[in-house]
């Protein structure tokens, strides 16, 4: 059995620098200000030593078994450290009727758990009536959607905490600390650049444990002076990374430049400069999950209907690249970007949205049509909500002839489709839609 109370997260000299620098408070947390920042619901919960059952979802190195040590340095209640990994039934059912009996004495326990969606459904079950009857406060962390990951009747019982990927800015704060801190390098002297230390914390990708442990790799790595200094170089960091991350100067310009020339690469249907200009981001260090959103982004404004697959596609490749990571992503993001390069081109649906935006600032406060608007109550119907309304399922044609937009933008067309690819049959589609209510 795997249990441990707060001992589980003192610092120790031999530690990895990640264990080492782990935060003792949440003045010293970097990130999650959507969550801990002054006033927020999570930072109360921890200060007022307050805390209920909640689960923490997000990707690794973001802070979530950090959270968990803030909370046992923080609470009168018994902190007890849960393995998923190497705990079964039995071991859960002897910590339980611990708690139990410790609640008949007035005493709280919190129960963390990591990797809970590790845990099957049995193991799951097990906490259940505990946390229903109050014996335990459980405190799940995951990588993985408590949604699909954890029993519906335990999840109720939680609240679910976000977490997200640590910003750059972020990383570097931290790398900083790291250098200066005397539980990191702060007793020895290092020379490392601010480039170097923005290179470490985009190629950690949000994950804080990695940007801790290259750094921690470069700087074993470096120059070692006579007086005892450590030089880290261009050489160093690249030898440790294994990539070529100089790319992207400190100003972010040339990240945009490239990315701009990844879209207008596959806008111009040329497959071989997209993905240069992919490899070109992804061996910089660039998130994948970031290049993912932008051609998402590219398979709707400039694709759209004309191949509305491309948007699956698209879709598809993110969430491989959430799955796998890299570096196995890196082929799921070429297939989108040589999908979208070969695909019909079409912008109609950003200029549809765009024209329509347009209107609806400067018609914002135009009325529903009343044939249109929801009637729910007794009075809504008095005042001819809904009043002739037509239900198109009740046609023949599925058709209406109903006026849906505001009697000020009557008539008004936003979108305009092309003659590319698939888009040519939805034009024709539309307008004999359009014909057909002419006629009726």
């Amino acid at each position: 059995m795997d249990m441990e109370q707060k001992s589980l997260f003192e610092n120790e000299v031999n530690q990895p620098l990640a264990s080492r620098l782990r935060p003792r408070d949440l003045d010293e947390f970097v990130g999650q200000t959507h969550l801990i920042g002054e006033g927020k619901i999570l930072r109360r919960l921890i200060e007022n030593d307050n805390i209920t059952s909640l689960i923490f979802w997000g990707p690794p190195g973001v802070g979530k078994t950090t959270l968990a040590s803030i909370i046992a340095n923080k609470t009168h209640s018994t902190f007890i450290n849960f393995s998923a990994v190497t705990s079964g039934i039995k071991e859960i059912k002897e910590v339980m009727a611990n708690s139990e009996q410790a609640r008949k004495m007035g005493e709280r326990t919190i129960v963390f758990v990591d990797e809970i969606h590790r845990f099957n459904k049995a193991q799951q079950d097990a906490f259940l009536p505990f946390v229903e009857k109050g014996s335990i406060i459980l405190i799940g962390a995951t990588t993985e959607n408590p949604s699909f990951e954890v029993n519906g009747a335990l999840l109720s019982r939680c609240k679910v905490f976000v977490l997200q990927g640590l910003k750059t800015d972020d990383l570097v704060t931290l790398l900083k600390r790291a250098i200066t801190d005397e539980r990191g390098f702060g007793e020895q002297k290092i020379n490392i650049s601010e480039n170097h230390l923005e290179i470490i914390a985009k190629f950690a990708n949000g994950d804080a444990r990695n940007a801790l442990s290259t750094l921690e790799m470069v700087i074993l790595n470096g120059n070692v002076s006579e007086n005892g200094e450590i030089t880290v170089t261009d050489e160093t960091l690249e030898q440790c990374i294994s990539k070529k991350s100089l790319l992207y100067d400190k100003s972010g310009e040339e990240h945009y430049n490239i990315i701009s020339a990844l879209h207008k690469s596959m806008r111009n249907s040329d497959p071989d400069a997209a993905v240069y200009w992919l490899a070109r981001m992804l061996e910089a260090g660039e998130d994948p999950l970031y290049v993912a959103r932008r051609i998402i982004r590219f398979a709707s404004e400039d694709v759209g209907l004309a191949d509305p697959r491309a948007l699956e596609q698209a879709v598809a490749a993110y969430q491989a690249c959430h799955f796998i990571g890299m570096p196995e992503c890196t082929v799921n993001l070429a297939q989108a970007v040589v999908y979208m390069s070969l695909a019909p081109k079409s912008n109609a649906m950003e200029l549809a949205y765009n024209t329509a935006k347009i209107d609806a600032i400067r018609e914002i406060a135009e009325p529903v049509p009343l044939v249109i608007r929801n009637a729910p109550t007794k009075l809504m119907k008095e005042l001819n909500y809904g009043k002739g309304y037509q239900y198109a399922h009740d046609t023949k044609e599925k058709l209406t002839n109903m006026q849906c937009l505001p009697d000020s933008l009557a008539g008004k067309v936003y979108y305009n489709p092309t003659e590319q690819g698939l888009e040519a049959k939805y034009k024709d589609k539309l307008e004999k839609i359009k014909e057909w209510k002419r006629t009726h």
